[in-house]
């Protein structure tokens, strides 16, 4: 049966794309899902059909959509490759795929990480409230390759959502970034919020900005590019893409934020075939530590990287 959804637009969304805040005022709903509710007439304006997702909103209007039913709430098990670095009774720790997308929502309801844990791990037993993402306590971006830990039970759901809330875990990043870095080290204190130039991304100084906060060192200086490790204080959407461009420094392969067009790079036709080859952005989330919530007992795992960035890497070092 379908469900009515039904919003008064805030001031705070007033100026903003219909698809956009329709999408911001429907958890977990996609751009694209909400375009393809608007296409197929699902929407209304003030009790108005509407029929362009591009139309701006303004404060007080009055938005409804009338919502297909989802699949089973209860996502299935699939199986998909799934690198598995640790498991034991109480957490399984991955290195996520760029490209898989963490938990099934409106546009991705298969082939998502947590299919995978159904599949692989017959122990799981999905806890949490929320029965779409069962033992999700952290995400990374779908393009984000790295090490993501799922609570496999009630009590190291609770005991891991806790540490990530209180930022307890000790995340570390791996990026390739455009440009080279006068100091070794440095932290970003900028807060991170949807943009007010294009509200489909977040930026620096936007709308319902929160804290950010992220530590940088330069590893390697690779001629046009840098290899940076990045560790952070706080876990904003999209927050090192987003701090990277605010210094100037965007990540190598990002087509939201950082660079895709490598034209007029002083570098040689391998590395340039190499940098083109890459499948999405060069970042990689390469350590997580954390307390076991069973045993207290503090524990790190790390994954390289996958081989597009390393390929890319190693490219860039002959360019020195």
């Amino acid at each position: 049966m379908d469900t009515r959804f039904e919003a008064t637009v805030e001031e705070e969304y007033a100026g903003l794309r219909l698809d956009v805040c329709l999408a911001e005022l429907m958890e977990d709903a996609s751009r694209s899902f909400v375009k393809k509710l608007i296409k197929d007439g699902r929407v209304t304006v003030n009790g108005r059909a509407a029929v362009k997702p591009s139309r701006i909103v303004a404060r007080g209007d009055r938005i409804a959509a009338t919502v297909p039913p989802p699949p089973p709430a209860m996502p299935e098990p699939e199986n998909l490759p799934l690198e598995i670095l640790y498991q034991d009774a109480a957490i399984v720790v991955v290195n996520k795929a760029a490209g898989m997308v963490v938990h099934p929502a409106p546009g991705h309801y298969t082939g998502t990480l947590v299919n995978a844990v159904l599949y692989h791990c017959p122990d799981f037993q999905r806890p949490g409230q929320d029965m779409s993402r069962p033992g999700i306590v952290h995400r990374l971006d779908a393009d984000t390759s790295g090490v993501m830990v799922v609570a496999k039970t009630a009590r190291a759901f609770a005991h891991l959502a806790r540490q990530a809330a209180d930022h307890r875990f000790d995340r570390r990043y791996l990026a390739l970034v455009q440009g080279q870095f006068e100091e070794d080290r440095g932290r970003i204190s900028a807060v991170i919020g949807r943009s007010l130039a294009d509200p489909s991304r977040m930026a620096v100084t936007g709308v319902r900005a929160r804290e950010a906060v992220t530590h940088f060192e330069v590893l390697e200086r690779l001629g046009p590019a840098s290899l940076v490790a990045l560790q952070l204080e706080t876990g904003r959407t999209h927050q090192v893409r987003v701090h990277m461009r605010f210094i100037g420094r965007p990540v190598l392969g990002d087509p939201v934020y950082g660079v895709t067009d490598f034209r007029g790079w002083k570098v040689s036709p391998e590395t340039l075939a190499a940098l083109r080859a890459l499948h999405g952005q060069a970042l990689h989330a390469e350590r997580l530590g954390l307390i076991h919530p069973e045993s207290g007992e503090r524990m790190t795992f790390t994954a390289p990287p996958p081989p597009d960035f390393l390929r890319a890497l190693e490219a860039l070092r002959f360019e020195k």
